[in-house]
């Protein structure tokens, strides 16, 4: 599967907002700050942006924040529009517990990158299964425990200072900080997701 290897920052800037992918670094030393223009641009656009293009960034963001290609969130749209309930709410749910995602909130890895990486790299059982597929969909109840071999890992150990400092950790999942294992309680709602876009616009892209 094809997937962006170039500089992470660039995808902020394009985007005009922080989309946290270098976890930690993101809150201490923003490249944004410094260059709020888009990549390859000495000014900003003059004009107005069309419907389309707003509707276009919207949805470019919040992928980039995922980390997910196009067919694959393509997927995860018609997935959701096949709900009953409001395609916007389902399709940030099940965005919201994908695995890597759950990992970084409970606060294994600061950033969605990491926590791929440790799934990946099998470091993560679900309901006592190694399960190695980052997009795998938690389900409630389910419990993510992280591999003893990794207890004084210093990437990990710095993660969970992280998480616990900036108190990120969501209402909808549980986590035993002595023995490094969450549990998804309950489906997220619409405002305690990870992802700040307008969801609506999204749908309106994918359904024009």
């Amino acid at each position: 599967m094809a997937r962006y290897i170039g500089p992470v920052c660039r995808l902020c800037r394009r985007e005009q907002t922080k989309l946290f992918l270098k976890g930690e670094k993101c809150y201490t030393k923003c490249v944004l700050e410094n260059r709020p223009t888009p990549p390859g641009l000495a000014k900003p656009q003059r004009g107005k942006p069309s419907e389309y293009a707003i509707r276009l960034r919207e949805k470019q963001k919040l992928r980039r924040m995922i980390s997910v290609t196009e067919t694959p969130f393509k997927r995860l749209v018609a997935q959701a529009t096949k709900s009953k309930a409001s395609t916007a709410q389902v399709l940030m749910a099940l965005l919201e517990t994908r695995l890597d995602n759950i990992v970084r909130r409970l606060g294994f890895s600061t950033s969605l990158a990491t926590a791929r990486q440790l799934v990946l790299h099998g470091h993560l059982k679900v309901n006592g299964a190694v399960i190695n597929i980052p997009s795998y969909h938690v389900q409630v109840g389910d419990v993510i425990a992280l591999s003893p071999k990794l207890k004084e890992n210093v990437g990990v150990k710095l993660a969970l200072d992280h998480a616990k400092r900036k108190s990120l950790r969501p209402s909808f999942v549980e986590f035993n900080e002595a023995e490094l294992w969450g549990k998804l309680l309950r489906e997220p709602a619409r405002e305690e997701t990870s992802f700040p876009v307008n969801d609506q616009l999204i749908v309106e892209y994918y359904s024009r």
